[in-house]
């Protein structure tokens, strides 16, 4: 499975089996922890068999069940934090789903569980991904038109339109896709957050589904 396969086949799931993860699979997911986190400079950590964080009243009020693995978004405060997270998440996602497992982003339905990750000095949590085997697939959410999300003078290239529709299918706060991506007359390409909780984290996860579906090659951003 590619990416842009797991873009189109990926889904938000909130129950989950009692099924723990593999050896191999804890493995492959440490290896892309540790390699997202080169190259960003975040402090992402993998957590597993911690239920905690799951069992409480905002996870059951946000329909959560079986939750015994995430990824702990982790990295130093700042402007550029949540976006940051919101890019490299989206990177684990797809490779979790790529490996047949199965996530959901989660900003406000859980516990923190202060032991289960750590905290370097000036570091945050910004959130956390849900990870596992689903008891589902999910379903596909509502999007809006590409035409409100999308700005071009002229004829939409196609591969400027390519990364639109993966846009599409980016995961967002409570399915907001509060966001705007132009193409610049120059040819880079420009996208903005709207006014709203969390848009910076749901730019961060549509400019790496544009990226994808455009192709990386293709993406220069202004």
């Amino acid at each position: 499975m590619t990416e842009l396969e797991a873009i189109r086949a990926r889904h938000s799931v909130r129950q989950y089996l009692n099924k723990p993860l593999k050896p191999e699979e804890l493995a492959t997911l440490r290896a892309e922890v540790d390699a997202c986190n080169r190259e960003s400079g975040l402090h992402i950590q993998l957590v597993t068999n911690e239920p905690k964080a799951f069992e409480g009243t905002m996870a059951r009020y946000g329909k959560f069940s079986g939750v015994q693995n995430y990824f702990a978004l982790v990295g130093k405060a700042g402007p550029d934090l949540q976006e940051k997270c919101g890019y490299w998440g989206e990177r684990l996602v797809l490779k979790a789903q790529m490996m047949g497992l199965n996530t959901c982003w989660v900003a406000l339905t859980f516990t923190k569980v202060r032991s289960a990750y750590t905290l370097g000095d000036g570091e945050k949590l910004a959130a956390v991904i849900a990870l596992g085997h689903g008891a589902t697939q999910g379903v596909p959410h509502k999007s809006k038109p590409l035409e409100e999300l999308a700005r071009a003078e002229g004829p939409m290239p196609d591969w400027f339109r390519a990364g639109m529709e993966a846009v599409l299918l980016a995961p967002t706060a409570v399915n907001q896709q509060k966001f705007l991506f132009a193409l610049e007359e120059d040819g880079r390409v420009s996208a903005q957050p709207g006014h709203a909780f969390y848009v910076k984290m749901d730019l961060g996860i549509a400019k790496y589904h544009f990226e994808v579906g455009a192709g990386k090659e293709n993406v220069q951003w202004a």
